[in-house]
């Protein structure tokens, strides 16, 4: 089970950390990825962490302005997002998946029930 939380709405340039708690799965085995979906487009990988050696990647769009990581003591993963603009309105998933992190959301097999985040003056 993955349950995401921290959402909100905020001004752009704001800040918002989003957490997903973890549990039910071997958590230090598994990568953890953060999803997004805005109305009327398709789901977006933003940013991925690996389950060993916390390698990260991110997409070109929050690139510099997200940061993904996890703490296996608390089975929980998070992404701070510095300077948010309007175009990053959409729900946030947390997703989970055996062994190598990616963007792909197909590769995925546990996900949060998603979370709104609202970037609007």
């Amino acid at each position: 089970q993955l349950v995401e939380s921290g959402g909100g709405l905020v001004k752009p340039g704001e800040a918002l950390r989003l957490s997903c708690a973890a549990s039910g799965f071997p958590f230090d085995y598994y990568a953890f990825g953060w999803f997004r979906q805005a109305p009327g487009k398709e789901r977006e990988g933003i940013s991925c962490i690996a389950s060993v050696g916390g390698n990260t990647d991110y997409a070109d769009s929050v690139q510099g302005r997200f940061t993904i990581s996890r703490d296996n003591a608390k089975n929980s993963v998070y992404l701070q997002m510095n300077s948010l603009k309007p175009e990053d309105t959409a729900i946030y998933y947390c997703a989970a998946k055996a062994y190598g992190s990616s963007l792909k959301a197909s590769f995925y097999e546990y996900w949060g029930q998603g979370i709104q985040v609202t970037v609007s003056s």
